[in-house]
């Protein structure tokens, strides 16, 4: 993307990154329970921390929610955490 320069520091790349979490907030506000506002946070926080790390979010969470249940030790699942993530790894 080219950014025209208006003499200044801009930072529409932070405005940007921030847009999607303040158009959630307005949905995260009818939440019927706070267990349901907490699910929320931590899906949109995963999300948005495999986004960071260069993951595509629907095929990051399915290879999870599929290995997930075979992860049999702390080490396991943190190996399924974005950052530590490698599908290829994941043979379920």
């Amino acid at each position: 993307m080219r950014l025209k320069h208006y003499g200044g520091i801009s930072n529409i790349l932070a405005e940007n990154a921030i847009r999607p979490f303040a158009v959630g907030r307005k949905s995260w506000l009818l939440a019927d329970t706070p267990a349901g506002a907490d699910a929320s946070a931590v899906h949109y926080g995963l999300i948005e921390t495999a986004k960071l790390h260069g993951l595509e979010p629907y095929q990051y969470l399915n290879s999870i929610f599929k290995a997930l249940p075979y992860a049999e030790t702390v080490g396991d699942i943190e190996a399924l955490l974005p950052w530590n993530f490698k599908a290829k790894e994941i043979s379920h």
